[in-house]
């Protein structure tokens, strides 16, 4: 089933800002919720709202979307279309609409699974590293799990005593759209269910800690600036046992003295003299593997174009080499010796100009 596009679900433009993008979905939540509409697809229309928002109200998940569409997600876990935004907090919208108090039904987002964020990381190689790929340790400073308390933020865990663990204290409230029982977060664990007698020392209570730490990773052959690389579950640690997050590697390739990229073809200006165009020659020509011997036919020009078929770089999805391509590129002498210019003097008394743009210019002189 083809999904829409998310800017177009929440109604606003690709150049909208966080503020426009929060308040059209919250217009659309006030519409849609299956607990005040009446309309037949509501719920559909407000899943399909809930995806929007959870995607373009990050500035990093917007980013993909924006470069790949709904693709950036298809490998990114759960639900049909690839995005699970069910650790997404709507809490703060909903709030914000239907009172602090309103009940959705599902855990509080103190005691939510939440995974952890991504991680980006840009990488410099050098040409020949992004050609024929390497391997690289990647020092990474992310936020991992305590190992003091396993992510638990405390030791000596017992079941608070103000909701008995579930976490929530019920209670009626009043809103727009009528009375409503509701739940809301116990104001004694902070919605965990349970209590420490001692919180971590470790981390404070925070269930994660900041560590410098660094993962081997091996980048393919023939990747090229602004290629991303994504590693699953090397981002930050998640929260309340979520999974951590993705780190992604995006690539700086750095110039080549000698080859141009394009893509997966290459291109080198060879330079020759006056003589090897007239009169033809063989050279020596560097390529990604190894010196080749081309032949540049008499009478050649300079942008003269030579293809070495397959001598290109490999696609890192096909494996498919692309090719190169050497450009003649004629040199002009800045300095002749005596001998030198006597022969071009004597050259210069005969005809050269057959040509038929000699003809051209003769015409109107």
């Amino acid at each position: 089933m083809n999904k829409r596009d998310y800017y177009e679900v929440l109604g606003v433009s690709k150049q909208a800002s966080e503020a426009e993008i929060k308040s059209a979905f919250r217009k659309l939540a006030k519409k849609y919720h299956p607990d005040v509409s009446k309309e037949p697809d509501a719920a559909e229309k407000f899943k399909e709202a809930q995806e929007a928002y959870a995607v373009l109200s990050d500035s990093s998940k917007r980013s993909q979307y924006d470069q790949f569409g709904h693709a950036a997600f298809d490998q990114m876990g759960g639900g049909t279309g690839g995005f699970d935004f069910s650790d997404f907090d709507f809490s703060d919208i909903f709030g914000d609409i239907f009172g602090g108090g309103f009940g959705f039904g599902g855990p509080s987002s103190s005691t939510r699974a939440r995974r952890g964020s991504d991680t980006l990381v840009r990488i410099p190689l050098t040409f020949e590293e992004a050609v024929f790929g390497c391997k690289k340790d990647i020092e990474i400073d992310t936020m991992v799990e305590c190992d003091s308390c396993h992510g638990k933020g405390g030791h000596d865990e017992k079941t608070c005593s103000t909701c008995h663990g579930s976490g929530q204290v019920t209670s009626e409230q009043r809103t727009i759209f009528g009375a409503f029982a509701t739940r809301t977060t116990c104001p004694t664990c902070h919605g965990k269910g349970v209590t420490y007698d001692k919180t971590c020392k470790k981390c404070h209570g925070n269930g994660r800690v900041r560590e410098n730490k660094t993962v081997e990773v091996k980048i393919p052959a023939g990747v090229d600036t602004g290629n991303k690389l994504r590693l699953n579950g090397k981002g930050e640690a998640g929260t309340n046992g979520g999974p951590n997050g993705d780190l992604y590697l995006e690539f700086r390739v750095k110039e080549h003295p000698l080859f141009e990229r394009d893509e997966n073809d290459i291109y080198l200006k060879l330079p020759i003299t006056i003589t090897d165009a007239v009169l033809g020659c063989k050279k020596d020509v560097p390529t990604l593997n190894g010196n080749i011997k081309l032949s540049i036919p008499a009478g050649s020009k300079t942008n003269d174009k030579h293809r070495l078929k397959g001598k290109g770089i490999a696609d890192p999805q096909t494996g498919r080499k692309g090719d190169m391509y050497v450009i003649v590129d004629i040199h002009i002498p800045k300095k002749l010796s005596k001998e030198q210019k006597k022969l071009f003097e004597s050259l210069s008394k005969t005809k050269l100009d057959d040509s038929d743009k000699f003809d051209k210019i003769r015409k109107y002189l």
